[in-house]
């Protein structure tokens, strides 16, 4: 067992905010592994896989009130009949208790959560093994980019596509399917491969459907399902009204380097592919580093991009590029990015250990650093 403090911290600041924290992240990510490290002596560990369960937590009143321990985890708790329930009844009757939930979802994607426990609960998303981690697991950054971050996947000897394939299926079967309702898992893999391949570029709805020879709607649904299980996240363009600006397209990311490469074909990786699987690694860093923020990118219509875009301060906005090699960065569309918001700080994130510096660029004054040294 790995011991990763900043997720443990994470939970612990969610529950000095409300007595429920809510633990989601894709399959395999290493959830239940996180809450069993809240230690044996403090914590009830409830695995709600197990059909026993649901008896044993059909009063909840008897339940919470037999539990000898400050915290209780359940494991899975969307396998339970009334989850909502249980969960609601904790946090009101016994506000000394602590409560620890997971699954992959958001609360609302399923009707078992028609009360989403508004002001009871926090959420902590978890992502896959992040650049801070790295030297905890032992592993150094090209295996992260190659095999990805599921600890599973990142710890083996070499690649493995029947793991990736396995957890593809796995996914549909005991995430989107029971979520969802979804029947055809054939049509719904297709999407997701697609999307693997398509991985941080622009996604275009119509263009997908066709290439894919289902309907619009179909995909519409699906890229919702995939996005509310932690599959993919949809990056916004960033917009302030200008008329140069890109507002409509969102960029689709994949959640895991791995999978990306898997589904690419990328064995063994080139040069010319580690800047996408950095891009995506540095967006799974702000993920979980600047959870409370909005993460965004820019694009005018002359095709100048800035990687991303977090939203600080009122009218300040900070600027992040990805650069696996920052001597290829070329500051022209940030510097035409800044004519419309000179307020913020600009960052070239690079996988250099070495300490931040500032670089020039014009007028434009450059922070030179690793992804641990973004700042809120």
């Amino acid at each position: 067992m790995f011991p990763r403090p900043f997720w443990q911290a994470r939970i612990e600041q969610a529950w000095e905010e409300a007595p429920i924290a809510w633990l989601c992240g894709v399959r395999r990510c290493g959830k239940t592994t996180l809450a069993e490290s809240l230690g044996a002596d403090r914590v009830l560990y409830i695995n709600c896989d197990l059909p026993m369960v649901e008896d044993m937590v059909r009063d909840p009143s008897v339940f919470y009130r037999s539990c000898t321990k400050p915290v209780v985890v359940f494991d899975e708790i969307h396998q339970l009949r009334e989850p909502a329930r249980l969960l609601k009844i904790g946090a009101d009757a016994f506000p000394g208790l602590r409560i620890l939930a997971t699954g992959s979802s958001t609360l609302a994607a399923t009707k078992k959560f028609s009360d989403t426990l508004t002001g009871r609960k926090r959420t902590v998303r978890l992502v896959p093994v992040m650049w801070g981690e790295l030297p905890t697991f032992a592993v150094p950054l090209s295996q992260r980019l190659f095999l990805g971050g599921l600890p599973p996947a990142l710890l083996a000897s070499s690649k493995k596509p029947a793991f990736y394939r396995e957890w593809i299926d796995s996914y549909f079967a005991r995430d989107v399917q029971r979520l969802f309702g979804f029947r055809d898992v054939n049509r719904f893999n297709a999407l997701f491969e697609y999307i693997l391949r398509q991985s941080g570029g622009q996604l275009e709805v119509t263009k997908a459907a066709t290439a894919l020879g289902i309907t619009r709607p179909t995909v519409e649904s699906h890229l919702q399902a995939l996005e509310i299980t932690n599959a993919i996240t949809r990056v916004r363009p960033f917009h302030g009204g200008g008329r140069n600006e890109l507002v409509k397209s969102p960029k689709i990311y994949a959640f895991d380097t791995g999978f990306v490469s898997f589904a690419r074909g990328w064995d063994p990786l080139r040069p010319e592919d580690l800047g996408t699987l950095w891009e995506h690694f540095v967006l799974e860093h702000l993920q979980a580093r600047f959870a409370d923020t909005l993460v965004s990118y820019w694009r005018d219509k002359a095709g100048r991009e800035v990687d991303f875009v977090l939203v600080q301060r009122r009218d300040e906005v900070d600027a992040i590029e990805c650069k696996w090699d920052p001597g290829a960065f070329d500051s022209a569309a940030l510097k035409v990015f800044r004519t419309y918001y000179p307020k913020g700080r600009n960052y070239l994130v690079t996988r250099s250990g070495e300490t931040a510096y500032v670089r020039r660029f014009g007028p434009l004054e450059v922070m030179v650093c690793s992804p641990s040294e973004l700042r809120p």
